[in-house]
């Protein structure tokens, strides 16, 4: 079915950029991934070095502020697919830099969205949307159908790149949609976010090289899912017979607390909590402080609970989540602890997730 496609994705060097080529090569499609040029290697391509060695697997040079660039890349390319996953997608990061966020996840969706109406008008285009754009939600669960009410800048991009999708696709009759894709973590996860903080943490912790986290909002709640999980139902958004716009979630919501506890009870450390808001403290069953929570890490304008309803999904492209909460964080640990191991053994100190 999908012998001889080829797809252009943006942010091929991040979590779902690495996962979503490599299932897009597992059914034989030729994959572009576009990246910024630089003088030096970014680690960020550690994700992707894997899959050098496939012939059918191509780098090309591009940036999502450029429109030229983009425009070039989709004439070189002239792709059957094209996957808008590039953002600033670090909501604590949107804060401190509204306008690049807003440029690069904003008006960058509407940049890659031209460049396919100029160049390559039949190409299929899939937008990562995000549960960020309901922020204040207006119900719960939240579908199709829930207002947007966006509580960050990052947020706010996002939801500008929903509808100015949406407005190519009624406007132009382009084959465009989004998916709007709730948490969704893995091993591949960047040490910056909370998650995947947690799980080095716990690690780093439980292998003696720190004694304690310091972490934000224990008490919000989101919807997480496993990164591999969500990339396979991108790829069916765009092999629908008609565009349309999806909710990607798993129906339950857990508190970061609950993902603090599952983490280091993984690593043999059961917490106990003590405090309330930004004093909430968690010590081990020796009563060691593990756990402190900081005002410095604390949003501006929280978003309280998350939680997505996939039934659209599973009724119209017959996908739903394959893993569990708790096996999601069992795995994320593992790997950190393995990280951490070899580390160890080899005599240097493992990554730590910056403050």
């Amino acid at each position: 079915m999908s012998e001889g496609k080829v797809a252009l994705i943006t942010g091929v060097t991040g979590q779902d950029g690495s996962y979503l080529s490599e299932l897009l090569l597992s059914k034989g499609y030729a994959v572009y991934g576009l990246v910024r040029r630089t003088s030096q290697p970014t680690l960020g391509r550690s994700l992707i070095n894997h899959l050098s060695e496939n012939p059918n697997f191509h780098l090309i040079n591009g940036d999502m502020t450029d429109q030229a660039s983009l425009d070039n890349a989709v004439k070189e390319v002239m792709p059957d697919e094209f996957y808008n996953l590039a953002a600033q997608s670090f909501v604590p990061e949107s804060w401190r830099s509204p306008l690049m966020t807003a440029d690069v996840t904003g008006m960058g969706a509407l940049r890659c969205l031209e460049a396919i109406k100029r160049n390559k008008p039949e190409c299929r285009y899939y937008q990562a949307g995000s549960s960020e754009q309901f922020g204040e939600v207006k119900e719960i669960p939240q579908t199709e159908e829930t207002p947007f009410h966006p509580r960050s800048p990052y947020g706010c991009a996002k939801v500008f790149a929903f509808e100015i999708t949406r407005n190519y696709r009624e406007s132009y009759d382009l084959f465009a949609c989004t998916g709007i894709l709730f948490n969704h973590e893995s091993p591949r996860r960047g040490l910056e976010f909370v998650t995947r903080k947690i799980t080095m943490m716990a690690a780093r912790i439980s292998a003696g090289f720190d004694e304690t986290m310091s972490i934000g909002n224990v008490d919000a709640k989101r919807d997480w899912g496993y990164a591999a999980d969500f990339v396979e139902m991108q790829w069916r958004m765009l092999q629908q017979e008609k565009p349309d716009d999806f909710v990607v979630a798993t129906g339950e919501t857990h508190s970061v607390k609950e993902f603090i506890d599952l983490a280091f009870s993984h690593v043999g450390m059961i917490l106990s909590w003590h405090g309330e808001g930004v004093d909430r403290i968690a010590k081990d069953q020796n009563g060691i402080t593990r756990v402190v929570t900081n005002p410095r890490f604390f949003r501006p304008a929280e978003v309280e609970l998350l939680i997505g309803k996939y039934d659209k999904a599973e009724a119209a492209l017959g996908w739903k989540p394959g893993t569990t909460f708790t096996g999601l964080v069992k795995m994320m640990v593992d790997s950190d602890v393995a990280l951490v191991s070899e580390a160890k053994e080899r005599g240097y100190a493992p990554p730590k997730p910056p403050e």
